[in-house]
């Protein structure tokens, strides 16, 4: 697949969320309820994501083909001490048809070069257990389980696992 991967801009919002929202309803559908997953709104989550692409606390990247934009990822700095992890990669997500091409790889490692550049040495991420795909590509990335948690999302019960990797520089170099 030809694609390029570049620095998200505010203009990039609308598309990441519009990204996000349907990775949302084709990844965890079966895991998260179906009312919570048909509620999501796209059109309110805008200007949160236009607020955080002006962040420069935030690295956002976005991957587009031909076709136009089709994933992004999104971290900085960890949001909850972890082990003395010190970068956290926030969110990624591909449309369904784009996924398992090599995209989502070279997002992450491309987000993990970034951070080293910020001088971040390690780099932690939430999953949840039961989306068993996406643990199973990062831990193909060599990430290791460092920590679990419970969550709600839509009245359901949820495990977020915590995976990380220790030193970024490996990750960049995958």
């Amino acid at each position: 697949m030809d694609f390029s991967i570049r620095k998200a801009g505010v203009e990039d919002a609308r598309a990441i969320v519009f990204i996000k929202v349907e990775s949302w309803r084709t990844t965890y559908g079966g895991i998260v309820p179906d009312a919570y997953l048909a509620a999501m709104d796209a059109e309110s989550q805008v200007k949160g994501w236009q607020e955080s692409l002006q962040s420069s606390e935030v690295i956002a990247l976005v991957a587009e083909d031909a076709a136009g934009m089709f994933g992004f990822v999104c971290g900085g700095k960890t949001r909850e001490e972890i082990g003395g992890y010190d970068a956290e990669l926030y969110a990624i997500y591909l449309l369904k048809d784009r996924q398992r091409r090599g995209a989502g790889r070279q997002l992450a490692c491309t987000l993990a070069e970034a951070l080293r550049g910020r001088g971040f040495k390690s780099m932690v991420v939430w999953v949840l257990e039961e989306n068993r795909p996406a643990v199973a590509f990062y831990k193909g990335l060599g990430a290791v389980q460092v920590s679990q948690k419970r969550i709600e999302i839509g009245g359901a019960d949820l495990s977020d696992v915590c995976l990380g990797w220790a030193s970024v520089q490996s990750l960049s170099s995958s």
